[in-house]
C-alpha cells in the first residue's frame, strides 16, 4: 500500500471517529527549528549528557551547568513559531475531528497554533517555580536582569522572595510526569482513534499510551519518518515526512483555509 493510500485510510478514519486523540512528540516541532533529543547525529543528547542537563539530580548538583544548557534553549523556544503540523492539528480540533492533544513537547506551540485541549505530560518551559517556597515565575522574565553573555552561577535564577533555587516546570529524568498524565490516560482510554505523530515512543510511561488505546478498543495510527516501538501493534503506519503527510491530510479534508 502506498503512502497516499495509507493517508486516504487515515482521512476516512478521522471522518468516522467520534473521539480522536493525537499523541505528539519532538518530531512535530523540528520544522519550527526546535531540535529533537534522540536523533543519533542531530539530537540534543548526541551533544549533551542528559543526566547533567535534564535530570533532577543534575539540576540540584550543578544548577550552573543545567541553566547553561536551558537558558539558550529557552531563548530559542521563545522565538519558535508553530509549523504546518501544529496548524493542521488546531484546524482538526476546530472542526471537531480531534478531541484532544497529548504532547511530550514543552514548547507550547500547539496552544499558539490555536489548539485548546492540550495535555502537556512533560510539563512546560513557560513557567517555573521556587523549589523552597513554591512561588511561580514567568520563565523568560527570570533572565531579564542577567547580563548579556553571563555564564556559570550568574545564569542560575533564585527566588526574589526567599532566595531559593528556581526550577522550570519541565519534567526532568527522575521526576514523576505532570498532573496532565493521569488525564491523558483517561482520555486515551475513551478514544476510538489515537494518532501518534513525530515520536519514537521510547520514553515510558508515555510510550504505554499507544498499547493502552489499542487494549481499550481504539485504532492506533503512527505517522513518523522512521520506525517506532508502536509500529508492530499499530493498525496503520505511515512512514513519511510529517510536514508532507499533514499537508495531504489537510487537503483531503479541505481544511487548508
Amino acid at each position: 500500500m502506498s503512502t497516499n493510500d495509507r493517508i486516504r485510510d487515515l482521512v476516512s478514519w478521522l471522518r468516522e471517529s467520534k473521539r480522536t486523540v493525537a499523541l505528539t512528540g519532538a518530531g512535530v516541532s523540528t520544522d519550527s527549528g526546535i531540535p529533537d533529543f534522540r536523533s543519533p547525529r542531530s539530537g540534543l543528547w548526541a551533544k549533551h549528557d542528559p543526566m547533567q542537563v535534564a535530570s533532577i539530580s543534575g539540576f540540584h548538583s550543578d544548577p550552573a551547568t543545567f541553566y547553561g544548557f536551558w537558558a539558550e534553549r529557552f531563548g530559542a523556544l521563545g522565538q519558535a513559531e508553530p509549523n504546518v503540523a501544529h496548524r493542521v492539528l488546531a484546524k482538526l480540533e476546530a472542526r471537531g475531528l480531534v478531541h484532544a492533544i497529548v504532547t511530550q513537547n514543552i514548547d507550547g506551540l500547539h496552544q499558539r497554533a490555536g489548539s485548546r485541549r492540550v495535555l502537556e505530560v512533560h510539563g512546560t518551559w513557560r513557567t517555573a517555580r521556587c523549589t523552597t517556597c513554591g512561588a511561580r515565575f514567568d520563565t523568560l522574565r527570570l533572565f531579564d536582569d542577567v547580563p548579556r553573555g553571563a555564564t556559570g552561577r550568574d545564569l542560575v535564577p533564585t527566588c526574589d522572595r526567599c532566595g531559593g533555587l528556581v526550577k522550570p516546570d519541565v519534567v526532568l529524568f527522575g521526576e514523576a510526569l505532570s498532573d496532565d498524565f493521569a488525564e491523558a490516560e483517561r482520555t486515551v482510554d475513551r478514544c476510538d482513534l489515537l494518532v501518534v505523530l513525530g515520536t519514537s515512543l521510547e520514553v515510558w510511561p508515555v510510550a504505554g499510551l499507544a498499547p493502552r488505546a489499542h487494549a481499550a478498543g481504539g485504532r492506533v495510527v503512527v505517522i513518523n519518518r522512521e520506525s517506532t516501538a508502536a509500529d508492530q501493534e499499530a493498525d496503520l503506519v505511515i512512514h513519511a515526512e510529517l510536514r508532507e503527510a499533514m499537508q495531504r491530510i489537510a487537503r483531503d479534508l479541505d481544511i487548508t483555509r
